[in-house]
């Protein structure tokens, strides 16, 4: 699917001349899909990177240099974080940055995932990368909603001690509040490139933005791995 069409490059204009004006973004998203009778996976991409000015200069503001979680609690929107990184890991097309500042993987659909021979190696990229700046704690949260989450944290856990992390993994019925509430609670950093929660948190980190420069630049995600 080509993204840089003249009939995406239009419906995207459209729809964000729409946001703008504060129209509600399903109603909008349907009547420009409608309009350029756009495919469900052109749909989503518009749904998952184009965003109101607003919306978008908001979340920019809030996003933080990896550097800013040394000696803070650092919260993790494990399934969210998790598959972009993966899909970063096996080279697929489907990673976009975004309007609002952070990379997303347009096809992710988080209630089907399954462990799969990437995900240990993008916890351990994940985890390496975050060492190194040295945050107080690295808390990671996967959505007990989603099948063998319970065991998705175990295996996150074992990591953390495996790279003497101090830390934990935990799931959650209601992720988004626990890490909404958490870091505010604490002054914490959030990473996450959930729109909801990006709304409410006051520092944002995109840990799969740093992932793909250090991919970019040739450099083997193993290499980060401790």
């Amino acid at each position: 699917m080509e993204m840089n069409s003249e009939k995406m490059q239009n419906a995207t204009y459209d729809l964000k001349f729409l946001l703008n004006r504060d129209y509600h973004k399903k109603n909008a998203l349907e009547f420009i899909g409608n309009h350029y009778l756009l495919n469900k996976e052109e749909r989503n991409y518009l749904l998952r990177t184009v965003y109101s000015s607003e919306k978008s200069d908001g979340r920019r503001s809030k996003i933080v240099p990896i550097s800013k979680i040394k000696g803070k609690n650092l919260f993790i929107d494990g399934y969210n974080v998790l598959i972009t990184v993966e899909s970063i890991c096996k080279n697929e097309n489907s990673i976009m940055m975004c309007e609002d500042g952070v990379l997303r993987d347009i096809n992710a659909v988080f209630g089907k995932y399954k462990c799969k021979e990437k995900t240990k190696i993008a916890l351990n990229s994940i985890i390496s990368l975050v060492k190194i700046y040295k945050p107080t704690n690295v808390h990671f949260f996967f959505d007990s909603q989603v099948s063998k989450s319970g065991e998705l944290s175990k295996i996150t856990q074992q990591i953390l001690l495996a790279q003497e992390v101090t830390g934990s993994a935990d799931t959650a019925s209601n992720v988004d509040y626990q890490l909404i509430n958490l870091s505010n609670e604490t002054d914490g950093v959030v990473a996450t490139s959930d729109s909801i929660i990006m709304d409410k948190v006051d520092y944002i980190l995109d840990i799969p933005s740093f992932i793909l420069k250090i991919k970019k630049k040739n450099l083997s995600l193993s290499k980060l791995i401790k």
